[in-house]
Formats: structure tokens, C-alpha cells, sequence
């Protein structure tokens, strides 16, 4: 509550909206996992990319030949299939960090979040 009584606002998601923990329609999934698989295959021919989704999130793990899956990242869907909130998976801690993309946003598209990932992990 603010002091005049009034409730506080939510405050707004990583993608830059008020849409909070908005489930991605099927029809924005599936866009996405076309466009990450075809930026991947374009930009990281050694890389075999799997994306999973559960609630506002879509998780990316990759894969190099044979070896086992390894997680990259986690989107977190704010309303707009074009801009998505940016986590990147910490192997220190096991988890998902929120961070800033290096174009200096907490969000962004899906393929800078690919690429700043496979950029870290990849390279």
C-alpha cells in the first residue's frame, strides 16, 4: 500500500511489460523454438539445441555431438514473442541468474540471449 491507502503497482517483468508470469501461447513456442533452432544452426552449426517450456519460461540446453545436454539459458516470456526476459544458467550455483544481455537491457530477442550464452559457453 501506498501512504494514500492505494496498492502498489506490480512491478514490471524482465521483458519490460506488466504481463508478470504470462504463459507463452502455443503458437508463440513454436515460433520461438523455429527461430532459436534456425539462429543456432546459422551461428552455432556445432551446437544441437533443445528448448523446453514450463510456465513463462523456455529453457535452453545444448548439446556438442555425443556429449551430454548442458544448460545455456532461461527466457522468461513478458507478453511479446519478439522481446524475452534473460537468465543465464550459473554453474557455480547450479541456477538461473537473472543478468543483462550485452546490449545492456535485462531483455531482449531470443537470439541475443542464445548468443550471449553460447558466447560464454561456447567459445
Amino acid at each position: 500500500m501506498t501512504p494514500s491507502g492505494a496498492p502498489l503497482a506490480a512491478s514490471p517483468s524482465p521483458a519490460g511489460d506488466d504481463a508478470g508470469d504470462a504463459t507463452p501461447p502455443e503458437s508463440t513456442k513454436s515460433s520461438l523454438s523455429q527461430r532459436l533452432r534456425s539462429h543456432a544452426a546459422q551461428h552455432w552449426p556445432q551446437l544441437s539445441l533443445d528448448i523446453r517450456f514450463r510456465g513463462p519460461f523456455a529453457y535452453l540446453d545444448g548439446q556438442l555431438g555425443d556429449d551430454e545436454p548442458f544448460p545455456l539459458c532461461r527466457l522468461r516470456y513478458g507478453g511479446c514473442a519478439s522481446t524475452w526476459g534473460f537468465a543465464l544458467y550459473l554453474y557455480s550455483s547450479g541456477k538461473y541468474e537473472d543478468r543483462i544481455l550485452p546490449t545492456g537491457s535485462p531483455a531482449g530477442s531470443p537470439e541475443d540471449a542464445l548468443d550471449c550464452a553460447c558466447h560464454l559457453y561456447l567459445n
